[in-house]
């Protein structure tokens, strides 16, 4: 067995470490272990997917090496370390971006506790991703639920408590149906295990027995996993949460966490609730439904909103929105168009998140008339903040385009989806531009004032941060068929 299959287990392990150390240190030195911490689970995470790529299939390691039903696993193919590598690379990019925003917002007796956290967020989202026992998962859903509202209140002034407690609430709702569902579920099966749970409901339900609580548990499960992660009607925590805090925390939340929990239902419906159970009992008409709705209403929310950050937080709704309704058009194309906008969408976020705060800063305000022309301010931020609409817009060559091609393409596997699904992704075009395009002509305006400029070596970590996000943007939007096919091969659709 190569060595390289004990990497997932490392990988978590040193995450927990690494917030121990974190706790017990500097803040300088806190930084610079999150940031190392972030690389090697990169790198780790990057090795994985080239040996889940030779040996093409799926792996699983048995925790301290007892079979189940007794031992706890974890399991890794494709799709689950290109899942934890991107986690990793936009969490380094985004704390490494967001540094000197970081320094102004936090108090620096604190600064330690906040790189704790992200490491046990960054350790939640690895186990989220690679393991394979449903109630693991439930525990790591809590470790970055606490997590993150630490990363909320940590910026101590009063809306970031009142958004922390209002995000705490919901996601205590969605942990607490979650966990209902794995007791209706356990109450029938016996099992816990991803595999045995999956083999247990197939022979259930062919033979017709216990169809309402199996229709019940998983019903419960995806409910709670859509209230944490925002899907419309449970959207509301959204703009006080990413739009109070401060910058790194709105994109690890937005742009990370709430993808944490999506993967695991994407997880769950391949691997466990499996096609027959799950699309043919009409749950994933109701995910579809809510997902196409919370497009719509997100992007009206963003619409009316004149605070840039709370309009990118109400974006943030609409997007989780596309993902949901990707899930509930099909277990391949709509799953496909899923899992490329979750990257679309992580790699996008918190780069608009972290050039927000730099042009507020230059702007004087949160405001969307407080930014006029401030992008000649700074012309990075500018730049960033200009190219990350652009790509949640859809614009030709932007990974948002690409998602938008995606989804349509995979509204053409059900007949009775073409036009909704079409009808959703033309308005929610028409929104998003109106809504963007709106602030992107104030930012390019002639400023009223003359204002001091931003110089670019001022800002080298945001600059380069940005940068980064930009390239990996345009390269997946312009030469996708790589990425679309790891993805493909991940869900086993090739």
């Amino acid at each position: 067995m190569a060595f390289s299959v004990n990497f997932p287990l490392f990988s978590i392990v040193l995450c927990f470490m690494s917030a121990v150390l974190a706790a017990l240190i500097s803040g300088r030195a806190a930084r610079a272990v999150t940031l190392a911490l972030c690389a090697l689970t990169a790198a780790g995470a990057l090795i994985l997917m080239f040996f889940g790529i030779r040996t093409g299939a799926a792996t699983e390691y048995l925790m301290g090496h007892f079979p189940r039903p007794w031992g706890n696993e974890l399991r890794f193919g494709i799709l689950e370390p290109l899942l934890v590598l991107l986690f990793s690379l936009v969490m380094l990019l985004t704390l490494l971006g967001g540094r000197k925003q970081l320094e102004l917002d936090l108090e620096k007796s604190k600064s330690n506790l906040y790189y704790m956290m992200c490491d046990l967020v960054l350790a939640s989202l690895i186990a989220l991703s690679y393991t394979n026992d449903i109630f693991t998962g439930y525990v790591f859903l809590e470790i970055c639920t606490i997590a993150a509202c630490g990363l909320l209140m940590i910026r101590q002034i009063g809306r970031t408590t009142l958004a922390a407690t209002r995000y705490m609430i919901f996601s205590l709702i969605g942990s607490g149906l979650f966990l209902l569902g794995i007791v209706f579920l356990y109450a029938v099966t016996g099992q816990l295990l991803m595999p045995d749970l999956k083999a247990a409901i197939v022979s259930l339900w062919a033979n017709g027995s216990y169809r309402t609580v199996l229709i019940t548990g998983i019903s419960l499960v995806s409910i709670g996993l859509a209230v944490k992660s925002g899907l419309f009607p449970f959207h509301f925590w959204m703009p006080d949460t990413y739009g109070y805090a401060t910058p790194s925390s709105g994109g690890i939340l937005s742009g990370l966490v709430s993808k944490g929990y999506i993967f695991l239902l994407i997880k769950l419906v391949l691997s466990v609730f499996t096609e027959d159970v799950f699309y043919k009992s009409g749950l994933s008409n109701v995910l579809y439904v809510l997902g196409a709705a919370g497009i719509i209403v997100g992007s009206i929310g963003a619409l009316m909103e004149k605070d840039v950050f709370r309009m990118v937080a109400y974006s943030s709704a609409a997007q989780i929105g596309y993902i949901f309704m990707g899930i509930g058009i099909s277990p391949d194309l709509g799953m496909l168009a899923a899992v490329f906008h979750i990257m679309t969408h992580a790699l996008t976020k918190p780069m608009l998140f972290l050039a927000s705060a730099q042009l507020s800063q230059a702007a004087g305000g949160k405001k969307r008339e407080n930014w006029l022309g401030a992008a000649h301010f700074n012309r990075a931020a500018g730049a960033a903040f200009g190219f990350g609409t652009l790509s949640m817009i859809g614009i030709p060559l932007t990974m948002g385009f690409v998602s938008k091609y995606r989804f349509a393409l995979a509204a053409f596997e059900k007949s009775e989806l073409i036009v909704p699904t079409l009808v959703v992704l033309a308005a929610s075009t028409i929104l998003n531009a109106m809504y963007f395009i709106r602030v992107l002509v104030v930012l390019y305006s002639s400023p009223a004032e003359d204002k001091p400029r931003v110089r670019i070596r001022d800002q080298i970590p945001f600059a380069v941060s940005a940068a980064l996000l930009i390239l990996m943007n345009l390269a997946a939007g312009t030469a996708a068929k790589p990425l679309v096919g790891l993805i493909s091969r991940g869900l086993g659709l090739m």
